[in-house]
């Protein structure tokens, strides 16, 4: 049983021969288009303040060489301007010849497209969060139509990952705060829910997986996310929804989950033991042997003041614990 098949089977809930693993001999390859029509690199702007501009325009700035940083200007000053504003191409199938090679060298491995997020996470870097979020409620017409235009190069990217070839798409969509979701869940429902279930209607249609990460506290629209045809969603910080409130989506349907041990609660205990315990219990309650689970590592050891060894008592017990025998 290769990797891909592995994988697959984690997602289908369908026995996997073994625990499916994105750190060392990883099942999972990524994969990204090469569209940079704007973007530059990384450059230090004063002492140890970096700054890079993304592929949209958007100004992102970090304290240290190695953090994803944040949006810290938009490529919009404000909403309106967004009609005469001119969006990246996702469209041409030439981009993403780096992914076709990717699949073509890698028949065995189960290949992610990176997609740069769905509706909310490009629309809010477009104005910075605290605008978005007051244009959503202050100016819904505009927002609708900015939505919309943005829906379609989403739509260009996961036709175009899957004439690739990939097995599955990535969005990174950041919904919550340490106690909540950024907006209602209502009103989630009512805009989000149904632009994410097109989005993935489309990627199933032709063949493909939806993966989705989102850091926060999103136990309110999981359900949604679900229903909406997510196949697996990676978390950093499992403690923070309850391992066990984990399990029970798995109850009501096939969610797949993809996390590290707790980079924020249990990790930064710098305790063996505990960090032992809580990738055994990952393990048990998540994937039990019939699938459900992805163990990960979360890699950047420095942005959350780490040194690897932490990380290295996860791997291992994944390994060890990550296999049927136990769960037969």
């Amino acid at each position: 049983m290769n990797s891909k098949e592995i994988v697959r089977r984690t997602l289908d809930f369908d026995n996997p021969g073994r625990l499916a693993i994105s750190f060392g001999d990883s099942d999972i390859v990524t994969t990204s288009f090469k569209v940079k029509t704007k973007q530059t690199d990384w450059k230090i702007i004063t002492g140890e303040y970096w700054e890079r501009i993304d592929e949209w325009g958007n100004t992102w700035g970090r304290l240290d060489p190695t953090s994803k940083g944040e949006v810290v200007r938009g490529a919009l000053e404000g909403i309106e301007d967004f009609e005469s504003y001119s969006f990246p191409d996702f469209s041409c199938f030439e981009d993403y010849s780096e992914c076709v090679r990717i699949c073509k060298e890698n028949p065995d491995k189960w290949v992610l497209g990176n997609v740069p997020g769905f509706t909310f996470n490009i629309a809010r870097k477009l104005t910075t969060l605290e605008n978005y979020l007051m244009d959503l409620l202050l100016e819904p017409e505009k927002m609708l139509r900015l939505h919309d235009r943005i829906d379609v190069i989403i739509q260009n990217m996961i036709c175009n990952y899957a004439k690739a070839g990939v097995d599955a798409i990535f969005f990174l969509e950041d919904w919550g705060t340490q106690t909540q979701t950024l907006i209602s869940p209502a009103l989630w429902r009512e805009e989000f829910f149904p632009r994410t279930k097109k989005h993935c209607d489309l990627a199933q249609s032709l063949g493909i997986r939806v993966f989705m990460h989102s850091c926060g506290c999103i136990g309110a629209i999981i359900p949604g996310l679900m229903e909406a045809g997510i196949d697996v969603l990676q978390f950093d910080q499992p403690a923070l929804h309850g391992i066990d409130s984990l399990a029970s989506y798995q109850n009501t349907g096939k969610i797949t989950f993809w996390c590290p041990v707790d980079i924020q609660k249990t990790l930064q205990t710098r305790d063996e033991e505990a960090i032992r315990s809580e990738a055994r219990e990952l393990v048990d309650k998540l994937w039990k042997g019939r699938g459900g689970f992805i163990g990960k590592i979360y890699g950047d050891h420095v942005s959350i003041g780490l040194e690897r060894i932490w990380e290295e008592y996860a791997m291992d017990e994944f390994v060890k614990r990550g296999k049927r025998e136990y769960y037969i």
